[in-house]
């Protein structure tokens, strides 16, 4: 397909700069079927059915955005995939000054040394030293706000816990899985009396989730690949919820890949432990999930393909002129929506 087709105008000021406060009081757009509803996210527990189960990632995002030097350059290093005990993939700013095996001093004791360079233009650094590199970036790193925030303002000590999810748990993101920002405990009681579950995996979201499509092509798009585990235990629960008749609703997307990656043309989730770089379109038959809770993504983004792919492209365009022409707040920091392809 043209990537042209997912395109849109989005006014600038609706991009969400900070998340709503309380965070279970954004709006919600609730797409059921051909029914396009303006809700809130406290209604959720009104707009699904007990014996639905909600699927979230409990991936925690680490400080993974590094300032420093090599010589008298300066160098800006956004970490985004692990591929080793000390080495990690990063999209580095001003990387003509870099060139393999130089160092980059990142202050406070931590510096790493550039290595080979990927066909996505990152580069490979690893990290000297004996400490955990954890460790390292607690000292010298800070949280790596999406791009189409932090060119608005610079982080502050407030995104150290608006940026990170109430279920974050497994450390290794460099991006939050957004859609569940909006939960409070509140709200999880409120769910867990109407009866409807819940469940976690664990998929680390790269920086690659903000790469735009270059390609003019859908079918000529490299998918970045991320790393994500769902266990036995988990698998087994969410195939139960469907052969009940109950409803299995990714929060958010990067719970959906790893949903959809896991499941075999049979429809039965997998245990699944491994990369994932797949790739959803319009066109693609949906095997693990009933049903999806986004926040508003990106224009032509991989994302905004993703939904296209559930609910139809043209449902989804007149879906987001509607949230455009009311007002809604959008991308990491927005409101959300709930999507059931079915009612």
């Amino acid at each position: 397909m043209r990537v042209d087709l997912f395109d849109f105008d989005l006014p600038p000021e609706l991009i969400a700069l900070r998340p709503a406060s309380p965070r279970d009081t954004a709006r919600l757009l609730l797409l059921a079927g051909d029914r396009t509803v303006d809700r809130s996210v406290l209604d959720l527990p009104d707009l699904l059915q007990p014996g639905d189960c909600l699927v979230f990632n409990d991936t925690r995002v680490i400080p993974a955005q590094l300032e420093g030097r090599r010589g008298e350059a300066r160098i800006g290093a956004t970490l985004h995939k692990r591929e080793g005990l000390r080495d990690w993939r990063a999209f580095v700013r001003n990387a003509k000054r870099v060139r393999d095996g130089d160092r980059i001093e990142f202050g406070a004791g931590v510096s790493a040394i550039a290595q080979s360079r990927g066909d996505d233009g990152s580069i490979l650094l690893h990290f000297e030293g004996d400490e955990p590199v954890e460790v390292l970036l607690e000292r010298a790193g800070t949280m790596p706000l999406p791009p189409y925030i932090a060119a608005k303002r610079p982080v502050d000590d407030r995104d150290a816990a608006d940026y990170q999810t109430m279920f974050a748990a497994e450390k290794g993101a460099v991006a939050a899985p957004t859609a569940a920002l909006h939960f409070t405990p509140g709200l999880m009681d409120a769910l867990a009396t109407r009866g409807i579950g819940h469940e976690t995996l664990t998929l680390h979201v790269g920086a690659g989730t903000f790469l735009p499509v270059k390609a003019d092509k859908t079918e000529d798009h490299q998918m970045h690949a991320e790393w994500g585990r769902i266990d036995a235990a988990t698998a087994d629960r969410l195939n139960e919820v469907r052969a009940r008749g109950g409803r299995v609703i990714a929060v958010g997307t990067t719970s959906l890949r790893l949903l959809e990656s896991a499941a075999g043309d049979d429809d039965i989730i997998q245990p699944f432990e491994g990369d994932t770089a797949i790739f959803i379109t319009p066109g693609y038959r949906f095997k693990a999930v009933d049903g999806l809770m986004t926040n508003f993504h990106l224009p032509k983004s991989t994302l905004f393909m993703l939904v296209s792919a559930l609910m139809g492209l043209e449902r989804m365009q007149a879906a987001y002129a509607h949230a455009i022409g009311g007002g809604y707040r959008f991308y990491s920091y927005g409101d959300s929506s709930l999507l059931l392809p079915r009612g």
